[in-house]
């Protein structure tokens, strides 16, 4: 009998990139009489329509035993086939609206985005309107120049308290393309963070866990239990010390949801003013008046999370070159750095 098709190790999956693209895997049953590739995965994954089967051969995302597979491949008994397909933009959900938006980079298969604080990226938990989403379907249609059809095609997400750098494709195909390099954890992400805490050395890499709170289903938590978190690692090395907090560069190995943020406080550093993970009051520092006045001016020129996505790097979908974009930090992560950098000096001297 054949093996019902399964999801690999959800461990493996960016959960940044949840619901954004699948990854399904299949052993071909003994008795299977030879049967073209699309036509095979097009009875095995429910409303997968031809046109994205084929797309997903074309960028190298069906595997036949570890092996790329050829768009007109006839699968053959006990083949393990593997899966990454991506998912359309649902535009019955998303209307266009004329919001500002940083452009970093446009061509005729991506965009890439420097995010604001504050903006949600996608519709949906009851922001149905004023999106990152709603943002770049209205500057599509309004892009005359280019005669093309192009949607916004999400390929990962960043929270809505955090900015910086964030990529979209504008058609399926470099959808489909992007999304392997997420799911094989080949894109090249650094984050900028300002955490709580003169942390002990100048780098170092926090290999934990992560998993969806049991207690608090909206942020998450760290498990030893490996059946419990998916594995996350995360890269850090020092940018800066200001005494009382830290400024790090963050490079992330793998893409789960608030990974940043619930590893730094897993190791005693949460992000300053993350009120999700605790860094929202004064941990570190002094009893004095006049200390506690200048945390929460920080707290008031930078609310919220101290995180920026600083830049990307990743292969070009229709050029198969390697490109990186890089971004400044926001006006309001930049005032607070500066104010903690002042106040270290004043302190020293």
């Amino acid at each position: 009998m054949e093996e019902p098709y399964t999801f690999d190790d959800p461990q493996d999956v960016p959960e940044e990139s949840a619901e954004l693209y699948e990854h399904f895997r299949f052993i071909v049953d003994r008795g299977q009489a030879p049967l073209r590739m699309d036509k095979y995965l097009m009875a095995k994954i429910e409303n997968a329509s031809r046109n994205r089967i084929q797309n997903s051969s074309r960028a190298g995302n069906i595997l036949v035993n570890d092996s790329v597979a050829k768009p007109n491949y006839k699968v053959r008994p006990l083949d393990v086939i593997t899966i990454v397909l991506a998912y359309p933009p649902r535009d019955t959900e998303v209307y266009p609206e004329n919001i500002p938006i940083n452009i970093v980079y446009e061509d005729h298969d991506i965009l890439v985005i420097n995010k604001m604080p504050g903006m949600v990226v996608h519709p949906g938990h009851g922001n149905f309107t004023g999106t990152l989403q709603n943002a770049l379907l209205f500057h599509l249609q309004q892009n005359e120049a280019e005669k093309t059809d192009a949607k916004p095609y999400l390929v990962h997400r960043i929270d809505k308290d955090t900015s910086g750098i964030m990529l979209v494709a504008k058609n399926e195909m470099a959808q489909t393309k992007i999304a392997r390099q997420f799911f094989d954890h080949t894109i090249d992400r650094t984050y900028v963070a300002l955490v709580w805490g003169n942390i002990d050395h100048d780098e170092g890499t926090i290999d934990a866990n992560i998993g969806r709170d049991v207690r608090n289903r909206l942020v998450q938590a760290v498990y030893d239990d490996p059946e419990k978190g998916r594995h996350a690692v995360t890269h850090y090395h020092v940018l800066e010390r200001f005494g009382y907090v830290t400024l790090v560069e963050c490079r992330l190995e793998t893409g789960r949801t608030h990974q940043i943020r619930i590893h730094f406080k897993h190791i005693g550093h949460p992000l300053f003013n993350d009120e999700s993970y605790g860094g929202s009051e004064i941990l570190k520092g002094t009893t004095f008046t006049k200390y506690k006045q200048f945390v929460h001016n920080c707290f008031a020129l930078l609310p919220r999370q101290a995180l920026h996505a600083k830049s990307l790097g990743f292969i070009h979908p229709a050029t198969n070159e390697f490109v990186h974009f890089d971004s400044e930090y926001p006006a309001d992560l930049a005032a607070a750095i500066e104010k903690w950098r002042q106040y270290g000096r004043t302190t020293k001297d």
